[in-house]
């Protein structure tokens, strides 16, 4: 058998390393746009678009929302209009309904007297007609007093009218209608009329009442001339 020689070997080692770096080199010098000698995809670069600047001197959005505000104002204003007209709006039953809805639950009022102002009048007796105007006639109690003494006490209203004839001196006299019992459902609320006896109308109003708060007028009764 015929020996093979080491010198042999290795001559025939870099030949075979030769063809191989050949056809790499050969591979890379010719490759095609896209493709790498492995194979492999170059994907293309994207073209980043810049943002656009922000516009701080567009002031439409305030603009807008100023207009909204006007909107919302004169919405309010016409509402009152017509509360002050004495018609009954959307509004105004809500408010109706909450404050008959707060007399059934246990919501305490506060200590508040409600002063109506100063009335003149050139008659003898002040006539006051009062009734419980309440969403249940729950036993609201009043007392009135005339110059700090008592003249109705613990009158107890009702659905109907009561009248009250007050007389009046001359000169000064401070009216109190205090409420002495808010009843089974808290307020005290009652509803009054004022007539001299001319049945002209002195004052009109409706109370909401805790217990020991009071409704004051004070009347002035001029002499008959």
């Amino acid at each position: 058998m015929m020996k093979i020689t080491p010198t042999l070997v290795i001559v025939f080692l870099c030949s075979i390393t030769s063809n191989v770096f050949a056809q790499m080199d050969g591979s890379i010098g010719g490759k095609k746009k896209g493709n790498s000698a492995f194979g492999i995809i170059t994907a293309p670069a994207k073209e980043v678009k810049k943002p656009k600047a922000l516009d701080f001197d567009n002031n439409n959005g305030f603009k807008t929302a100023h207009k909204e505000q006007q909107k919302e104002l004169q919405k309010k204003q016409a509402q009152k209009d017509l509360e002050n007209r004495g018609i009954i709006t959307p509004e105004l039953l809500r408010k109706i309904t909450l404050q008959k809805n707060i007399e059934k639950s246990s919501f305490r009022f506060p200590l508040i007297d409600k002063d109506l102002g100063v009335f003149r009048t050139k008659s003898k007796n002040l006539n006051i007609f009062a009734f419980d105007y309440g969403y249940y006639i729950d036993g609201d109690v009043i007392s009135i007093y005339v110059n700090g003494d008592l003249v109705v006490e613990n009158y107890t209203l009702g659905l109907k009218l009561k009248k009250f004839t007050i007389p009046l001196e001359i000169g000064f006299n401070k009216i109190e209608i205090v409420a002495t019992h808010e009843g089974k459902y808290s307020p005290n609320t009652g509803s009054f009329t004022f007539l001299d006896d001319f049945d002209a109308k002195v004052s009109s109003d409706n109370w909401a009442l805790a217990k020991g708060a009071k409704v004051i007028a004070m009347v002035i009764r001029e002499e008959e001339e």
